[in-house]
């Protein structure tokens, strides 16, 4: 028998019961959680101020009726408005970490973040070397890069004056605004001229790559967020076509940059057949995320 909203409930009865609902809903996820019970969990840990994965160890701990009842609203917006969890709370977890969220940029995810926080780059990452998030968005990749690696010193840029105010938000809710330095403009526009004073060990980049066909089919939840952090041109290469090109430019003798392409595996491999690609593990294959040494792109 499920729980009436005017009594107090354990923490797992009020996931049960918001799975039940967003199962029912046929939602898409992907935006920091990969299904229905994922999703609840958040909402429910969301009501205690705890993190979902502190959540999981204390499901006996009793929510109140009055957070039950926010826990049920919260689940009706979710499947009223189909936008993406983070975004009603406010708030996103990536690898553990909590990041200020709003429909102003992307919500924080990316494959990335798996290899900054395993230690993958850190052969990239000499102390007091220095690295740069292109197209930072949120600024969350950055902020997992300072805190995995505090020697280093980090830049982050992007196009959008928007999604910046919510990386500075980000910068200091996490006390990073010393060590992470935002720039504003268009890919390499936002920084100066090449120098000694700014290039990088590595550039790290999850950039707008989604191919024209796929962004046509995008659930309502992916439309949600804004469409220049998302739309990569016909084949998805726009923007890393620009990239690559100009990266050498901005990389040490030794450096080297990361790049997420999400399912753009093979529109990748026919733009650029002539690149040696190191293709990094990563939770979701070996498909997603690659790295190009400097030394193969001069």
């Amino acid at each position: 028998m499920d729980p009436e909203p005017s009594q107090a409930v354990t923490l797992n009865q009020c996931i049960n019961q918001v799975a039940q609902s967003l199962e029912a809903a046929e939602l898409h996820y992907g935006h920091g959680a990969i299904d229905a019970r994922s999703e609840a969990l958040w909402i429910a840990s969301k009501q205690l101020d705890i993190s979902p994965a502190d959540a999981l160890d204390q499901l006996d701990l009793l929510i109140s009726a009055e957070q039950y009842q926010k826990a049920l609203e919260i689940t009706q917006i979710r499947i009223q408005s189909r936008k993406p969890l983070a975004y009603i709370l406010g708030e996103a977890w990536l690898m553990g970490v909590p990041f200020f969220c709003s429909e102003q940029s992307i919500v924080p995810r990316s494959w990335i973040a798996e290899l900054i926080v395993d230690g993958s780059l850190e052969p990239w990452l000499p102390a007091d070397g220095k690295a740069l998030d292109l197209c930072t968005g949120n600024g969350s990749l950055a902020i997992l890069l300072a805190l995995s690696c505090p020697d280093i010193r980090v830049s982050a840029c992007d196009i959008s004056l928007p999604a910046l105010s919510v990386a500075s938000r980000n910068l200091d809710r996490h006390g990073l605004s010393s060590q992470i330095e935002l720039f504003s403009g268009d890919l390499w526009d936002a920084l100066e001229e090449p120098n000694d004073d700014n290039r990088f060990d590595l550039i790290i980049c999850n950039p707008p790559y989604v191919n024209s066909s796929s962004m046509s089919a995008l659930p309502a939840e992916y439309r949600a967020e804004p469409e220049l952090a998302l739309a990569g041109g016909e084949d998805g290469m726009d923007l890393i076509r620009r990239i690559i090109a100009s990266a050498p430019d901005y990389l040490t003798e030794r450096g080297a940059i990361l790049l997420e392409i999400g399912n753009e595996y093979e529109h990748f491999k026919k733009a650029f057949p002539q690149i040696p690609a190191i293709w990094m593990e990563v939770s979701a294959g070996d498909e997603q995320v690659l790295l190009i040494q400097a030394e193969d792109l001069r």
